[in-house]
């Protein structure tokens, strides 16, 4: 995924832009950096965090970053902020997103004349890319304008300017861009809550497509949001973090009145209701309090040296690092019934492990009950490493197996269908091949009421494949 955040300041900006950045972490696991201007012009520093959390890396390098603006993102991809100078001036970019048709439009930017640097990987950094479509404009509006229509996927963007900075939301909304203020500075984000405690106020949240250029003053829109939206239903499931807030619904209260849709169509009989840390135990809760089952913690997330940031990439060692992070309470799980929420069942591994684990330290029983449905589809519209590769959903390897190879899109949605036949042997397939004692997925139209919005304005692709 990724986060970014972008301050106009009257003083320094530094110390804000840090710890407004250091609030998106939990959204990227590879890589950060920041960008200011000031009197002594543009400077920028980028560093890997795979295995180092934001703040140690960059706090010595703090006292040289000083200037009026800044922007500052983390990313699960490429490097950012891309510092690039043209017909429009000195800039600094940060993006949000996925572009699908990159290859075609690098390859009508190349006709122009123009290159590209290659990353390691043989492919274009995606803001890159994004700098250059900007460029391909005579202002940064138009330029702007023509990222935001031409890319086949999802852009939020921030670029700083030796004037101010310019802001632009996904032309769906699919992911936020917020703003705050306060006397001496202004700022935008995309997690609602990383300015609070640096005294900000909220001003607004950007509408789909929307523009704006600010600087420590004044915020100004440039162009005009659309009506109509798609935001993705995973901010509140997973990805948001609890105090976050994204179309006035708050993430943690999202995550409540999901458990408790969960409870309302559940007769199962359990000792105790747990979540699956972090994002699986707000919904718990929910189903707790719902169901009048208990609550518990039988097992506990080890985070003084395990911050959220490190977190490989690679699948492998993601498994053994989720394990490891996982310290059990035996006895709170010793011959009990356990019914255990996470916020969705993705390829199941970390979840089959995280039960084989509960089985081995004594529990007699283990039923899951994911907060979202069977994921069918690889998301289009984010980098949302969880489930990029349909091939390895385990809903689609176990519908392979029911079916003997490959479906069309008319028999997923069978098996898209909560009333069906399908849908039933689909979840009593995974519940074998994951050796759970029970299973039962969330409802769509029960996830959706519990975001609490127009169900239109929400991105629901990944379980129904529907735009």
């Amino acid at each position: 995924m990724g986060g970014f955040f972008g301050v106009a300041s009257k003083g320094d900006c530094s110390f804000d832009l840090f710890f407004g950045t250091d609030y998106h972490s939990h959204l990227g696991t590879r890589r950060a950096g920041m960008a200011v201007y000031g009197e002594n012009g543009f400077s920028r520093t980028i560093h890997n965090i795979e295995s180092t959390p934001f703040r140690t890396k960059f706090e010595k390098e703090l006292r040289d970053l000083k200037g009026h603006y800044g922007v500052g993102v983390i990313s699960d991809y490429e490097a950012q902020p891309i510092l690039m100078r043209s017909h429009h001036g000195t800039f600094a970019v940060v993006t949000v997103g996925k572009i699908n048709n990159a290859a075609d439009i690098v390859a009508e930017i190349i006709k122009t004349g123009a290159h590209f640097f290659e990353m390691g990987n043989g492919e274009i950094n995606a803001t890159e890319l994004v700098g250059a479509m900007i460029n391909q404009k005579e202002n940064f509006i138009d330029g702007i304008r023509y990222a935001l229509d031409r890319i086949e996927g999802s852009l939020s963007l921030l670029i700083l300017t030796e004037k101010g900075i310019y802001a632009a939301r996904d032309k769906l909304g699919r992911t936020p861009v917020v703003l705050g203020k306060r006397a001496d500075s202004r700022c935008a984000c995309f997690e609602s809550y990383s300015f609070q405690n640096l005294e900000y106020e909220p001003d607004r949240e950007l509408g789909p497509g929307e523009i704006v250029v600010f600087d420590e003053n004044r915020c100004t829109t440039l162009v005009q949001p659309g009506s109509k939206r798609k935001v993705c239903t995973f901010l509140w499931v997973y990805y948001g973090y609890p105090a976050a807030i994204y179309e006035g619904v708050n993430v943690e209260e999202m995550r409540y009145r999901c458990g408790r849709n969960l409870a309302r169509r559940d007769s199962v009989e359990a000792d105790s209701v747990a979540g699956v840390p972090d994002s699986g135990t707000a919904h718990a809760v929910g189903y707790a309090n719902e169901s009048g089952i208990p609550f518990s913690r039988p097992f506990i997330k080890y985070t003084p040296t395990w911050p959220r940031s490190f977190m490989p990439t690679i699948q492998e060692r993601r498994n053994l690092i989720a394990h490891m992070k996982l310290l059990p309470v035996h006895e709170l799980i010793r011959d009990k019934r356990l019914l255990l929420i996470d916020d969705s069942i993705v390829r199941g591994t970390q979840l089959r492990e995280t039960t084989e684990f509960l089985y081995q330290s004594g529990a007699a029983e283990v039923h899951i009950r994911p907060a979202c449905p069977p994921l069918l589809f690889g998301c289009k519209y984010l980098n949302f490493s969880r489930s990029n590769s349909e091939m390895e959903l385990i809903a689609r390897v176990v519908i392979r197996e029911l079916e003997g190879g490959e479906v069309s899109p008319e028999v997923l949605q069978e098996y898209a269908d909560p009333n069906s036949e399908k849908y039933e042997r689909m979840v009593e397939g995974i519940r074998q091949k994951l050796n759970f004692t029970s299973l039962r997925f969330n409802r769509l139209d029960d996830m959706l009421d519990a975001v609490g919005i127009d169900h239109d304005s929400l991105c629901t692709y990944c379980w129904n494949g529907k735009e």
